[in-house]
Parts: structure tokens; sequence; C-alpha cells
């Protein structure tokens, strides 16, 4: 006889677990599944944004993060080769970011999600979603021991990555795509001290960032263009180490640090996907991704994750139909994200600013409310479309 959840979500990282957790805690019956068993690693760019930090505060889980002694970072540096902008990515309430190692923050929202009365399933997995008239209605799969299993819900919610099962299951539409624009790799360093700083190095084509995570080390990450992909593969250290070597001071810094992991790399694709329909929702990178340049992706999994489960509350209390209540989350979802979605994907082609932005960029440095400003959009505590607004560019650029 097989259980009746209100939810059943797939994929129980940044996204998956808090939306089991949310709609745990207002007291609906939650299954959450996942392939893998936790603590377990992924390919991530570790930034938690401070807005993303402060909704780990909303849900009461920022002191078991602070635990783990993962450092804080409250200043990011931009460093385009004449001059650099630094400033505090964050506000009074949400000052400071994190670079948690994912096998640390996962677990802790696995833990979470439990601990609120979600089922969590780990070492599942889905090999079918169920449809009954067009509508989904629930999952067969596989356990940790080889039985099949077969679980039904009012609502099956999709958090399971790019590759979402759940997505090309439902085949939602897709708009504004844009192909794999940078290729990146990254690898852990020790000896590398920070000092509460993710820095950030800007350069013709190539481009490298670095921040403090768990264990004492620091994650660096260099990248390219995705056309030059193939030809960077042959040599993946060489070439990580030659963009490097375009800031010659953090060069120098590097050379007497130790490199303490192998190098973990990626391109993605850039793409929206209709996050919802009869029966199923998507949230995280299933539903919306964008280059991993800006380090919008866990934040962004937070935030689908509150805007989502409020929606599918809103359903299940009978306070809203599904239609409307989900058809909200999807235009927040997209009124949030989009301004970012565009500068991300501009930034990515790691071409040279137009003139007119080399000239605002420029006018920011050493006016500490512009680079605080700019620090801020990078982010995402403040939209990309407010600080490129005219009367912003006239103020900063006035002020020079």
């Amino acid at each position: 006889m097989t259980k009746a959840f209100d939810a059943i979500v797939v994929g129980a990282r940044c996204a998956g677990s808090p939306t089991a957790m949310l709609l745990a805690r207002k007291g609906y019956r939650v299954l959450v599944v996942d392939r893998a068993i936790f603590p377990s690693d992924t390919l991530s760019t570790h930034i938690l944004h401070p807005l993303g930090v402060d909704a780990l505060s909303r849900w009461g889980l920022l002191e078991r993060l602070t635990a783990t002694g993962c450092p804080p970072i409250d200043t990011y540096a931009f460093d385009f080769g004449s001059f650099a902008l630094v400033g505090a990515p964050g506000t009074k309430d949400a000052p400071v970011a994190y670079c948690p190692r994912r096998t640390i923050l996962d677990k802790l929202l696995v833990d979470a999600a439990a601990q609120s009365g979600a089922e969590v399933r780990e070492a599942f997995t889905v090999e079918t979603i169920l449809f009954e008239d067009g509508r989904a209605v629930g999952i067969e799969g596989r356990s940790k021991d080889g039985s099949s299993v077969t679980e039904r819900a009012r609502v099956v919610v999709g958090a399971d990555g790019r590759h979402s099962f759940v997505a090309e299951a439902v085949a939602p539409d897709r708009y504004d795509e844009k192909p794999a624009l940078l290729a990146g790799y990254y690898t852990y360093w020790s000896g590398l001290p920070m000092s509460g700083r993710f820095e950030t190095y800007i350069r013709d084509r190539r481009g490298f960032a670095a921040a403090p995570t768990h264990d004492g080390l620091t994650m660096v990450i260099a990248g390219w263009p995705y056309a030059e992909f193939e030809d960077c593969k042959k040599d993946i250290e060489g070439n990580y180490l030659k963009t490097i070597e375009l800031a010659p001071a953090f060069a120098d810094r590097l050379r007497h640090a130790k490199r303490e992991a192998r190098f973990a790399g990626v391109a993605v694709p850039n793409y929206f996907r209709k996050p919802y329909g009869p029966g199923w929702a998507l949230v995280g990178d299933a539903g919306y991704n964008r280059d991993f340049i800006t380090g919008q992706g866990i934040m962004d999994a937070f935030h689908d994750a509150e805007l989502c489960a409020d929606a599918l509350d809103k359903t299940f209390s009978g306070a809203q139909p599904f239609e409307a209540a989900m058809s909200g989350y999807h235009r927040a979802r997209d009124a949030r994200v989009k301004a970012m979605y565009d500068f991300t994907c501009t930034l990515a082609t790691l071409e040279p600013p137009p003139p007119e932005m080399q000239q605002l960029f420029g006018a920011a440095h050493g006016n500490r409310k512009a680079m605080d400003d700019f620090a801020r959009m990078n982010a995402g505590t403040i939209s990309p479309a407010d600080f490129f607004a005219p009367e912003n560019v006239k103020a900063i650029t006035a002020a020079a």
C-alpha cells in the first residue's frame, strides 16, 4: 500500500531540502529523495551571497553553518588590471557571505529537512514520473536495497539540477535560452589566506576568482570562453596557471600555496524553464540556470524554495487554485532574476566591457558608495537594473 504525500521532492540539495523543510514546517506530508548519500560533493561555485545567508538565518540554520568553521566574507574585490573596485557585498542585516563546501552545506540542509518532519530517502533512484490524465501524481523508483517503490503525491517537485529527470519527464516550455558561454575549473589550495575577501580578476577573455572555504582551504576557479574549451581541456593545469599569471601579484601568492585536490570543472547552458504544470513544479537549476561566473546558484535555489513552498501552501490550504498560486511563483521568480541573468550572460562572454561601461567602472573607483553598490550588484543584493539605471550612472560619473 503506497502512502499519499502532499509533495514528493526529487533532489535533496540546495533547492530540494529547503523546499521540503519549509513545506514540512507548515505541516504537510513531504517525501524528499536523492540518488546521493550525504555528505556528498557536487560541482559548485560554493558562493553563498549575503541574501542567501539571510535565508539561512530566517530558517534558523545560520548558526549551524557558522559552527562548522566556514570563514565569513565581508569584502568583494574586483581587479580589472589597471584598477580595482573593492566593496561590501551585503546590508546591515545581512553583511557577510560564505563559501561553504557542499559536503557540509548540503548535509546541513538534508538534516534540517528531516528534523522538520520531511521523510528523507537517500540512495533512491527515480525511474518514472507517474501521470494520470496528463497530471503528475507520483514516482516510481528503487530504494537503497534495490527494491521497487511507488509513491504518490498531490505535487511532484523537481529539484534535481540542470539534468533534471523531472523536467525531462514533464517537458516544460523553455525560453530566453543561451548556449554555454564560459568553461571553468576549480581546485582547493592551502597556505593561501584571504582575510575575509572574495577576489575576482578580470582580464581579456580570461578570468579567475578565489574565496576562503572550510578547513583552511581557498577555492580558486579559472575560466575561459567556451569556444576554447576543447583546446584548454588538453592541459587543464597549464591553462589554469596561465590564467592566474595574468595577475602577477596573485600568482606570486599562489606559488607559496599547495594544491590539495584535483581539478573539477564544467560549462553550463543558460535557460529558463516554466517552473510548474499539472501536478508538478521545478525549483533551482531544474527550472532556471545561468552561468556560474556570478555565483548565484545557491542563493537562487534558496529563494526558489521559499517562493515555491509559499505557492504550494496556498494551493494545499485552499487559499488559491493551483494555477493562480503557481503562476504567481513563476512571475516572482523571473522578476527577481531576469536582470541578473542578462548581466551574467554578458559577463560570461569574457569580452572587454563596452567603453561606456569601462568609463562607469573607472568612475566608481575610489567612490565608497559606488564600489559597495558594485559589490552588492555582483552579489545579487541589489539588481543590475538598479546599478545601471541612468540616474545611478549619472550620479557615479558626476561624483568622479
